[in-house]
């Protein structure tokens, strides 16, 4: 496993938010996790890349054991995540707001800054180059000098998975990437998706659109109340009279949306 959880548990005062969560994710696959409204999804992102501390368990990530780790000592691993809301400098072109996402793998500090050196300036030519390969990877070539408050709302979901990729990540989280979009870019979000375990790197994504989720997914875990009440192939899921029961409130599969 490329990552895995054990144990894991949040607790804000008297609610557990994430309950007990034994959870693995295979390297290059797309991963998903599902479940109502309030069911733990978010939270349980937010600890494994170093937002919230867990209360109990543990977070092993390539063999090293990243429970107490900051989120940028977590990113700086290999580890990305967009967020359910997109955050993005709004008066910014795109290219600068992915710029940005490269700043994690360079040196230069203040003193660079000031001076000018000839490492910031290698290192600000570096950020470039690789913020312009990531854009012409997601699809917005034609928008990265736009303001980012001038594209459309599929535009800034593109642009935050490129943000997530020009950290150089080795595994993606994708909270709610095709929300607010129509069914035609839903479309687009999961070949790029595609594209990017191709490219060699792993996904997991939170999603409440059961359709691309089933057609999209190598394996689902789905959680109720804090607690992971199923896991298995979108096929097993689909048929799993718990998961019916909890996501659906016993409707006939779990593939609506």
């Amino acid at each position: 496993m490329l990552l895995q959880t054990e144990g894991l548990t949040k607790s804000f005062g008297g609610l557990t938010a994430v309950d007990q969560v034994d959870f693995g994710i295979e390297k290059g696959k797309i991963t998903a996790i599902i479940g109502p409204n309030g069911a733990g999804k978010s939270t349980f992102f937010n600890l494994i890349s170093g937002f919230h501390p867990p209360s109990q368990g543990k977070i092993v990530y390539n063999g090293t054991d990243i429970t107490k780790m900051k989120s940028y000592e977590i990113a700086k691993l290999g580890i990305a995540r967009t967020f359910q809301t997109t955050h993005l400098f709004e008066q910014s072109t795109v290219l600068e707001n992915v710029i940005i996402g490269h700043r994690l793998r360079t040196k230069s500090g203040l003193f660079d800054a000031i001076f000018r050196t000839p490492r910031l300036k290698r290192e600000e030519a570096a950020c470039r180059e690789k913020a312009s390969e990531v854009i012409e990877f997601v699809g917005l070539k034609d928008v990265e000098n736009q303001l980012v408050s001038d594209i459309s709302q599929e535009a800034k979901k593109r642009t935050a998975f490129a943000l997530a990729l020009a950290t150089d990540p080795e595994i993606v989280f994708l909270d709610e990437p095709a929300a607010g979009v129509n069914p035609e870019e839903t479309d687009g979000l999961a070949d790029l998706m595609r594209k990017m375990v191709d490219k060699g790197i792993t996904v997991c994504i939170i999603e409440h659109k059961m359709q691309m989720i089933m057609s999209l997914a190598d394996k689902i875990m789905v959680l109720n109340y804090g607690k992971k009440i199923a896991e298995g192939t979108p096929e097993e899921i689909r048929n799993n009279k718990a998961v019916i029961q909890a996501y659906l409130g016993g409707g006939d599969d779990a593939t609506a949306d």
